[in-house]
């Protein structure tokens, strides 16, 4: 079999499997729709397709999951049973192990990437996406996606705590910034790492902002994590505009700033990262002082691994 003759077939027989997805289909019933046995057409599709039919079949039905749970309203349950899970414990272990992370979650960090990592970079595409050239993740998907990541992680460890253990004063506190911050407690680290993020974003959006910060019914981790995903929508927004026009050396002008200041757009990007991220590491720290048993070290690359989206993606379209 030569090389165009292989990839043919390999494009053939994925696209059975993949147009399964919405059926209870077995590997019996894709090896008659290729006209084969199905020991020839597990034996085939291994080889080509580097995969066999069943793993590649619950790969893209997790993918689709993953898909809905960020992107559509349907509930959890319901993307279980779509998923082919006769049961929504069975689908959350499974999700769990693939996606390092619980679907109620996922759901909440609401993450634009959805692929598992898949070495014949066959993956699922939501409807309206193009069917070849996967948009591959960037630099800048990699710094805000990490940062938004670690942050929910965070604020999810954080709200296991005490009301006292929140507040309670930290042994260690690095003070780097140039500016006045109180970082002498988790609520105080966490609660800035938002504030920055309303702020920036509010200075973009030209939208007003009270500087005193938000009242203290709003510094929970729950009411923090709420604030958290209303503003990087509209950051992430914002800030994917600017990347798509390649527009990180233009200007604008920060009224919220005494007098106003005139700042890069690429500028206040690697700002909110960098100081973000030493508040991130600071407050993980804290979580590890208050006895709270934390995953990771805040490393990008735990993020990465995470959504491992980046191969360059040959894409089958799901009907």
């Amino acid at each position: 079999m030569n090389k165009a003759d292989g990839q043919d077939t390999a494009d053939r027989l994925s696209a059975i499997v993949a147009n399964s997805l919405d059926t209870q289909t077995k590997t019996q019933d894709l090896a008659r729709q290729a006209y084969q046995s199905r020991t020839q057409f597990h034996r085939l599709f291994r080889t080509v397709v580097e995969e066999t039919p069943g793993a590649m079949r619950r790969r893209l039905l997790l993918e689709r999951a993953a898909y809905q749970l960020a992107h559509t309203g349907m509930s959890v349950t319901d993307v279980a049973l779509d998923a082919n899970y006769g049961s929504l414990e069975a689908f959350t272990r499974a999700f769990r192990k693939a996606f390092r992370t619980s679907p109620s979650i996922y759901r909440r960090m609401r993450d634009a990437h959805f692929h598992l990592p898949a070495s014949n970079k066959i993956h699922f595409f939501a409807p309206g996406s193009p069917t070849k050239g996967g948009k591959d993740m960037d630099l800048f998907d990699r710094f805000a996606g990490n940062d938004s990541w670690h942050t929910r992680r965070l604020l999810e460890y954080a709200g296991t705590l005490t009301e006292e253990q929140l507040d309670q004063p930290l042994r260690t506190v690095v003070e780097l910034l140039p500016w006045r911050e109180s970082n002498k407690t988790l609520r105080q680290l966490l609660e800035n790492i938002i504030f920055t993020k309303e702020v920036w974003t509010a200075a973009l959006s030209g939208a007003e902002m009270d500087m005193n910060g938000p009242p203290k019914s709003q510094r929970s981790p729950q009411a923090m994590l709420q604030r958290l995903e209303k503003t990087d929508a509209e950051l992430h927004r914002i800030l994917g505009d600017i990347r798509n026009r390649s527009s990180w050396d233009d200007t604008f002008v920060d009224a919220l700033c005494e007098p106003a200041e005139t700042f890069t757009y690429g500028g206040v990007f690697a700002h909110i990262m960098t100081f973000n991220a030493h508040r991130r590491l600071m407050a993980l720290d804290a979580l590890r002082q208050l006895g709270v048993q934390t995953e990771g070290f805040g490393d990008p690359m735990e993020y990465e691994e995470s959504v491992a989206p980046w191969s360059q993606q040959v894409a089958i379209k799901m009907p």
